[in-house]
């Protein structure tokens, strides 16, 4: 099986502003064709020894493999965790439109409308 060309990307933040902040500049930088913001929450996870809870709001990026590595650091760079969530998920299929609609906004320099 051939590597996946289209992929989801999931990062969690601590608030809803800074969920709309990391979606707002990698569309801007067409880093993702779009975003989907979904909260509030509750992350159960360890951390330093103990078991924490927080609130959280979970950022889904759709984005082609060729984008995967400056969505990656675009993510990195302008987030507050230690140790942020980003996960990245094959796309094994979906309809042409739709997937070449991501193709061309992913496209560095290109501006379509849906």
């Amino acid at each position: 099986m051939s590597e996946a060309q289209y992929i989801a990307v999931m990062t969690t933040t601590d608030s809803e502003e800074r969920a709309r902040l990391l979606a707002t500049t990698a569309i801007d930088r067409r880093l993702a064709a779009c975003a989907q913001i979904d909260g509030p929450l509750t992350s159960l996870y360890h951390w330093r020894g103990k078991v924490e809870s927080d609130i959280e709001w979970r950022v889904l990026y759709k984005t082609t493999a060729a984008r995967y590595a400056e969505l990656e650091a675009h993510i990195r760079g302008r987030h507050d965790y230690a140790t942020p969530e980003i996960i990245a998920t094959p796309i094994t299929a979906g309809s042409d439109e739709y997937l070449a609609w991501l193709r061309r906004e992913t496209a560095p320099e290109t501006r379509t409308d849906r």
